[in-house]
Order: structure tokens, then C-alpha cells, then sequence
């Protein structure tokens, strides 16, 4: 970059810590190039098999050291720095999170169908029931409110998606989880 690109940079960079939102639209552009080959550069030594692409860890990193708005940068070489530093940690976060457990913890995947996870209690489990509803209600609403207007409104996939105001493939997700969820609780 040359020396009038650096002071470019360093006169946004200084306009931005001051507050001024337009400054920090204006950034991207002019550190995009840069930015762009350094998580190319970072990625390249990154084992085969990576899923992460430059573009998205140069957005990412972006997010993150244009975000802090307690970062105060002493010129652009301080920027490249925070922002290279960003995507160090990234990688380092999406590492962990592949060596880790995956989702599960180590336990088997079991299918459930329809018939195996039934929502219709005997007529001595009502109470069960009704105390498993409350233990959910508490711990995520949302699915409490599924619950209640798939089991006992009796509302389709497609017209819960609608009243609630989600995709129909985030409501079979939500429905999945309630079904395992009731089934380990029941019995």
C-alpha cells in the first residue's frame, strides 16, 4: 500500500475512534484487499479440511476489532495487528470447537418417529405431564408455546410456523428436541 493509502487508512481509522459512523463504513473498502490476503495467508497453513473460507474469517475478524468500540487504533499497522490478532482467535475457536465433543457428548443417535415419542399420556400421567410442560415453560418458552399449540391446539407444522412467526424448518428442529425432551422426562 502506498504511504498516501497508509495515511488514507490512518485518517479513517481516526475519524471512526471519533465516532463518526460513516468513517467506519468507509474502512472495508480501503483494508479489504489486505485484509483479504492476510486470512488467505492464515488459512493456507490450516490443515486440509477447512471450512472456513478467506472471505468469511475477513468479515468475521472485521465484526470484531471494527466492532470493539473501545479499541482505539494507533494507525493502520495497530489495525492490521488487532484485526490479524481477530483472526488468530477465530481459527483458535473453530479448532477448540472440532476437537471438542461433538453435538451429543459421545451419546448414540437414536431415530425417533411419531410412535415412539407420543404425547398422549395415560390418564394417570396427566400430572407428569403438566409438570414436564411447566419444567419446559421455564426452561425455553418458546418451545412451551409449541407445545401447546401442536399438542393441544392441535395446529399443523405449517400453521404453528406461521402463528409463531418461524421457518418450518426451525419449528421441526424446536419439535424434535420438545419430542426427545419429553420422552427422556417422562420416563
Amino acid at each position: 500500500m502506498s504511504l498516501q493509502g497508509d495515511s488514507q487508512v490512518s485518517a479513517v481509522l481516526k475519524a471512526a475512534q471519533a465516532g463518526d459512523r460513516q468513517a467506519a463504513t468507509d474502512l472495508l473498502p480501503l483494508v479489504y484487499a489486505e485484509l483479504h490476503e492476510l486470512a488467505r495467508a492464515r488459512l493456507a497453513r490450516q490443515p486440509p479440511g477447512q471450512t472456513l473460507t478467506p472471505t468469511a474469517l475477513v468479515h468475521e475478524a472485521y465484526m470484531r476489532v471494527a466492532g470493539d468500540s473501545n479499541m482505539t487504533w494507533e494507525g493502520r499497522q495497530h489495525f492490521f495487528f488487532a484485526a490479524a490478532r481477530a483472526m488468530r482467535d477465530i481459527l483458535v475457536e473453530q479448532a477448540r470447537r472440532k476437537a471438542g465433543p461433538k453435538q451429543g457428548g459421545g451419546q448414540r443417535r437414536r431415530e425417533l418417529d411419531e410412535a415412539c415419542a407420543v404425547l398422549e399420556p395415560p390418564s394417570d400421567d396427566v400430572l407428569a405431564v403438566h409438570e414436564a410442560l411447566q419444567e419446559l415453560e421455564a426452561r425455553d418458552p418458546l418451545k412451551a408455546q409449541i407445545v401447546l399449540l401442536r399438542y393441544f391446539t392441535g395446529l399443523t407444522m405449517d400453521e404453528t410456523a406461521k402463528v409463531l412467526g418461524l421457518a418450518e424448518r426451525t419449528l421441526d428442529r424446536h419439535w424434535r428436541y420438545i419430542r426427545a425432551w419429553l420422552m427422556k422426562r417422562l420416563s
